[in-house]
């Protein structure tokens, strides 16, 4: 990734926490999605890079982060995200979060909402009345057959072997997500991956999301089944300075609707969207 820093592992709350930052502009703190590290992420990341100081890290229990005794909560999470802060000496940033990041970054902004300028939630869900996403953690109980098959229809509604076959784009993008998924990993790899599936399981934000006092842009994919569009929907009633945008395409709408990323980037430069 261009203009990288790489910088040694700080301890923050309790644990060694790895981290990357890369760029220059505004500061932003970038929270990955469930299972995801900075190895398996510099795609996604690399497009904020262009536009901002970004700061990345791998989070507890993933990649060259502690696998700390669990339960991990997502006050953990936010903790951790918070006293990296600290430690680079940001008190305020912009916050962008994927999915499981965006449950982070939701109870980021609502635990310390004078820290957040202006803050992403992608692809993401608030659990309790506003809607829980999909129950990955149950997927591991289901034969690989299965497995597979589910894994499609929930990152895409419309994912089936038609619609790949007729759709190069989207068989890329599945083949690639197949690809990153496969490799062997260690005992404690696979225990900080469950670990972070049950915090997400347990996720639970609704409820104090009046709380976060930014400009906030919540997107959502069409066709997403693990995070649904009603979830994007509950979030943004919720947050009082809150817009919705919707793309086309699933839970990795970021990849498939080429206005997604540039639309987010806008918002969080602070610039109007068109």
């Amino acid at each position: 990734m261009r203009n990288v820093r790489r910088v040694p592992i700080v301890s923050v709350n309790g644990i060694d926490v790895y981290y990357e930052r890369w760029g220059s502009g505004p500061r932003l703190l970038f929270l990955n999605g469930s299972g995801s590290t900075l190895a398996s992420s510099e795609a996604l990341i690399r497009p904020f890079t262009e536009h901002f100081d970004v700061v990345a890290h791998d989070q507890r229990g993933l990649g060259r982060t502690s696998v700390p005794a669990g339960p991990y909560s997502m006050a953990d999470y936010a903790a951790d995200a918070a006293e990296l802060l600290d430690a680079l000496g940001w008190d305020r940033c912009r916050v962008v979060g994927v999915s499981f990041g965006g449950m982070v970054a939701q109870e980021f902004a609502a635990t310390w909402p004078e820290r957040v300028e202006r803050l992403a939630l992608v692809c993401t869900s608030s659990g309790g009345d506003g809607g829980a996403s999909y129950p990955l953690h149950e997927l591991a109980a289901l034969g690989a057959e299965e497995r597979a098959a589910q894994s499609l229809r929930v990152l895409d509604n419309r994912f089936t072997p038609e619609w790949l076959a007729g759709h190069p784009n989207d068989r890329i993008l599945v083949e690639t997500m197949a690809k990153r998924a496969l490799g062997e990993k260690s005992d404690e790899q696979l225990r900080g991956e469950r670990e972070q599936l049950d915090a997400r399981r347990r996720h639970d934000v609704y409820d104090r999301l009046a709380k976060v006092d930014c400009p906030t842009l919540v997107a959502a994919g069409r066709f997403d089944g693990i995070a649904p569009v009603t979830n994007a929907q509950a979030i943004a009633g919720r947050v009082p300075r809150a817009e919705l945008r919707t793309y086309e395409g699933g839970h990795a709408f970021f990849a498939q609707d080429a206005n997604a990323l540039p639309e987010i980037i806008t918002f969080l430069r602070g610039e109007t969207v068109p």
